[in-house]
Parts: structure tokens; sequence; C-alpha cells
């Protein structure tokens, strides 16, 4: 369990909700019950709207997401807006099937058009079946130019994604992020993972100050047994599995660590170069490793271009409190169940 630290709720609700930067632009997304916003403060991120998706089954994105977003916002100035995947009544439902499932399924993200106002998207989705009008605003901005930030299952995040690059059909997972999940590597939800810099690229901005992650999902495999990342990726994390799901777990010596995180670039079909950063690390748990918490915002920076402002001392410090519920699909027995998107905040 995460606290803020010496934050009463009155000053904790006006950093997260209502504090501008002086002089910067405002939010570009009004407030609304079918999303969330976060204001930003006064930092290096002032002026720039990040879009966060939270579209996932298994990880508890709709958890993490908000918590991400409230601490980019207050402590690095971005302007920050949650989107999630919601049922039919209008509340965030991780519950809800898959097109494996049920082939009649589809699901909606409300605000997913303010794709348009983003000048980076966080995508944690699994699996998901959108209406084409959805989808389009998906497209457009992977023929944007602008950054992509994937985390965990979306490299397996959609069905029925039918983009296209000159005519081509693209895969989400292995082209745009550079992987695709094929199998786990180790044990399914009884493995957790170390992860250790990969030392050839450790000056690369986005490992900035970073040490010490460890998270209790397993490694996933992108790859082919003998095979590696697809050219054009840089890796930055090795992911080894570990015995158990313990922090102090000796190493699985019978699995080779496999790469975890990762940097490349995405052309689109309007020919401007995207930075990408991956991440196969990422449930609502592994988010509550600091270290976790630094690569990624490190890698906001990276992704928009900002690598002169990361800061090693820069800070992850969760605000509020932050109690994530285990993964998993047994939804009773871990308490999931449906809530509005306000219940996050």
């Amino acid at each position: 369990m995460l606290r803020a630290h010496h934050l009463s709720a009155a000053l904790l609700l006006t950093l997260i909700t209502s504090c501008s930067a002086p002089g910067g632009p405002p939010h570009p997304v009004p407030e609304d019950d079918r999303w969330l916003t976060y204001e930003g403060g006064a930092g290096p991120g002032a002026g720039k709207h990040i879009v966060l998706i939270a579209a996932d089954q298994e990880y508890r994105s709709e958890q993490s997401l908000p918590m991400l977003a409230r601490t980019l916002s207050a402590h690095h100035g971005f302007h920050c807006t949650v989107l999630f995947s919601v049922n039919d009544e209008g509340l965030v439902d991780p519950t809800k099937k898959i097109r494996w499932e049920d082939k009649e399924v589809m699901h909606d993200i409300p605000g997913i058009e303010h794709l348009e106002k983003a000048d980076l998207m966080i995508l944690f989705s699994r699996l998901i079946t959108l209406p084409e009008d959805q989808l389009a605003h998906i497209y457009n901005y992977l023929d944007s130019g602008k950054p992509v930030i994937g985390l965990r299952t979306a490299n397996h995040g959609f069905i029925g994604f039918e983009y296209k690059v000159g005519g081509e059909k693209v895969r989400f997972g292995e082209d745009v992020l550079g992987g695709s999940f094929r199998n786990h590597h180790g044990r399914w939800h009884q493995d957790s993972t170390r992860g250790s810099l990969v030392e050839e690229n450790s000056a690369h901005p986005v490992l900035t100050g970073v040490d010490d992650i460890w998270g209790p999902s397993d490694v996933y495999r992108t790859y082919e047994e003998g095979g590696g990342l697809p050219e054009g990726c840089v890796a930055l994390v090795m992911g080894q599995p570990l015995m158990s799901r313990n922090y102090d777990d000796p190493p699985n010596t019978e699995l080779i660590p496999l790469p975890v995180a990762w940097v490349k670039t995405w052309t689109g079909n309007q020919g401007l170069a995207a930075r990408v950063f991956h991440s196969t690390m990422g449930s609502a748990k592994d988010f509550e490793s600091a270290g976790l918490r630094r690569l990624l915002f490190n890698a906001c920076y990276w992704c928009l271009g900002m690598e002169g402002d990361i800061r090693a001392d820069g800070s992850v410090d969760v605000l509020g409190e932050y109690e994530p519920l285990a993964s998993g699909f047994n939804y009773q027995k871990l308490g999931v169940t449906p809530h509005p998107p306000s219940h996050f905040r």
C-alpha cells in the first residue's frame, strides 16, 4: 500500500484537479462524468497533453492509469485525460467479455476522439473490439507522427484491427510496438519479474535514475526461441523470472531473461516517424515499484522529445492512496466490480 506523504485531503484535491501552470494553456478536454481529467501544474510538461486509455480485463489498468495520470500532472505538469472501456450502463467494467467469449460483444471507449488533442497516447488495452468510428481515431493517431506508449497487454490489445499502411495490414503489437504476446515465459500468475538494465544501452535517457525494478507479473515472450526483438528496437530492460511472487525470491535459473522494455520508432501513412516505448511489465501491482514508475515517466519525456528535461531525482512519489487489486479473472474473489469513472479518481 502506498500513501500520500503529509498531504491533507484538501491539498491533494487542489494538486490533482485545479492546479495549473502559471500562464499555461488550459486543459484541452472538458470535464465529463465519462472520463477523468487532471489539470497540469507547474513543471516541464506544462502545456503537453497525455491521453491514457484503460481497457483491459486482467491487470487492473482502471486503477493504475488514474494513479499515473494524477502523479504525472501534479509532479511534472502534464495535462492528463484517462479514458475507460465501459459497459452499456456507462460503468468502467473490466469484467466485460471479449469476442473470443461472446461473438456479439462490442467495446466502447467514450472520449476516444480526444486523441486528436493528445501529444502522447498511453494504451493499456487487451483484446477489445471497437466500432469503426472509434477505431478511426486510433488509426488517425497512428498516422499523426505522435508518440505511443504501450503497456503489457497492449501488444495484443485489439480484435478486429484493420489499420493499413501502404495497403498492407498492420499488426499493432508486432509492427507498431515491436512485439506481440506469444506465450508466458514461465508460470502465469505464479512468477514475478526482476528487471535489470541492458548494460550496453544504460546511457539511454529513458533509463536515467532507474533501478530496482520488480513486479509480481510474469515475463512475456514476444519472439520465438532463438530469436530477438525486431530490427530497430532498442532493448532497455531485461526481465528475469523469479521462483515465486515475492520480492526477494531467487531467479529461476531454467529460464533466461527476456526483454520487458524497449524503444523504437513507428511511421504511419503520413510518413511521420513517431517514438514508441513498450513495456510488457505494467500490472497495477507492478506499478507499486518506484523503479517501474520512473521508467514510464522517463519514457513519457523521451517520447515527447523532452529527454533534456529528464532528471534522475524527478519525483515519482504516488499521490493519494494506491491499493490496487491483484491481477486475474476471478473477479468475485478479487473484488473486481463495475464502477463509474469517478470511483477511480
